[in-house]
């Protein structure tokens, strides 16, 4: 059984709240803040106004201060299950809003801080002796703003009441992908290593039938290499899964050790080159000592799945009597190993797609499931390096450029 933790998926990026919070309070002039469920201010207090911006100077939203204080009661109440919980506070007008996402209720918006009607010097007074302000700014501040009537408030609560919901309704989506992505991962990952068991107790006693019975029928030596060679395909399909699986989960790895070029070249070539003769495809490699004398900081195993990869791509793709060329270029810091073919090319629209998982080709010489350049590209990458590719389109051939980092050179010692 698959399970994925809930809070994976619903953690808050209050920075995402800033900049809509922002201009919501800029054109209403409403102090706002956004408060996470456990009472801690997250975002805010935003201060619009001059008077706004003369209380935040103050200690009315310090910790500990009266307008704070009065900001976190109401999240508490909100926390309890309350909503839309109102307050007054020396003639301000506070107002809330929760915030929700999959049906749970973790932030409240409070917001207003903003004065019904005109206010008097007195009033002023006591407020600004209760803050730690004088009271003759703050009225000079106060008498020049006009008082939000409750008509305005009650349509900038529900402004915010829609952005609010157009916030959690999109990160509803974004986390219920994130789920789905992740469970299809874990569930790639599980189905492919059940698969690998069977397939290889299967190939095993194939190979076992072929060498210990003697004098078979032909046609029945022909049925069992027919079957080992089905179950090495699917073996090698489960593989590309797997490998596959680990890529989107990122637990794809390589083990670097100093090694040579050569040896991989040399090996990924004798591989592939049964594969080529059967379609007696020229295979050639340059320089000729197939890059002995560069020095890789490199995965040989993974590197050289690579090549594979890239060769009986080619391969695949080129009809009967057709070259492929192995090119190894060196220069200060890098290796680049291209893979050029004369075979069916790639269309323009096509070249975005190539590395893409799952991609496969429509022409009729297809087949497997489109995962031999996804991990390619992936197991570069994990080299340090990158992977591209170019054609001049169809019928024109592909080209597959490796570009690696090398060792550096050792220095002479006189």
């Amino acid at each position: 059984m698959i399970h994925i933790a809930e809070s994976d998926f619903y953690q808050v990026d209050w920075d995402e709240w800033r900049t809509p919070l922002l201009q919501v309070s800029q054109a209403s002039s409403l102090v706002v803040s956004a408060y996470d469920i456990a009472g801690v201010r997250q975002v805010g207090p935003l201060l619009p106004s001059h008077t706004a911006q003369l209380l935040g100077s103050s200690t009315l939203w310090h910790d500990g201060g009266p307008g704070a204080a009065a900001e976190r009661r109401i999240v508490a109440r909100m926390a309890d299950g309350e909503n839309d919980v109102e307050e007054q506070f020396h003639g301000m007008q506070i107002c809330s809003l929760p915030l929700t996402r999959a049906g749970h209720r973790y932030g409240v918006l409070v917001f207003g801080w903003c004065l019904r009607d005109f206010s008097s010097p007195m009033a002023c007074e006591r407020l600004a002796s209760l803050v730690g302000l004088s009271g003759r700014l703050l009225w000079s501040a106060v008498r020049l703003e006009a008082p939000l009537t409750d008509a305005r408030l009650a349509t900038y609560k529900e402004l915010l009441r829609t952005l609010a919901g157009s916030i959690d309704r999109q990160r509803d989506t974004i986390d219920e992908l994130n789920r789905v992505s992740r469970t299809r991962e874990l569930f790639l990952a599980t189905v492919s290593h059940e698969m690998r068991t069977p397939l290889s107790a299967l190939s095993m006693r194939v190979d076992l039938l072929l060498h210990t019975l003697q004098d078979m029928p032909p046609a029945l030596k022909t049925a069992l290499l027919a079957m080992r060679m089905h179950v090495r395909q699917e073996a090698a399909m489960v593989e590309d899964l797997i490998d596959a699986a680990r890529t989107l989960t990122g637990t794809m790895s390589v083990e670097r050790v100093p090694v040579s070029l050569g040896r991989i070249v040399r090996d990924a070539v004798s591989t592939t080159e049964v594969n080529a003769s059967e379609k007696r495809i020229t295979l050639s490699v340059t320089p000729f000592d197939h890059g002995d004398h560069i020095e890789l900081d490199a995965d040989p195993r993974r590197l050289q799945q690579v090549l594979w990869n890239l060769i009986l791509n080619a391969i695949k793709f080129t009809p009967a009597g057709g070259a492929i060329e192995l090119a190894i270029q060196r220069d200060a810091d890098a290796v680049r190993i291209v893979v050029r073919d004369s075979g069916q090319g790639i269309l323009p629209e096509d070249l975005p797609h190539v590395f893409g998982a799952f991609t496969l080709q429509s022409h009729a010489n297809a087949s497997g499931l489109g995962l031999g350049l996804y991990i390619a590209r992936r197991l570069v990458e994990l080299h340090g390096g990158s992977l591209a590719v170019s054609s001049e389109g169809k019928d024109r051939g592909a080209s597959f450029t490796v570009s690696l980092p090398v060792r550096p050179a050792k220095r002479a010692i006189a």
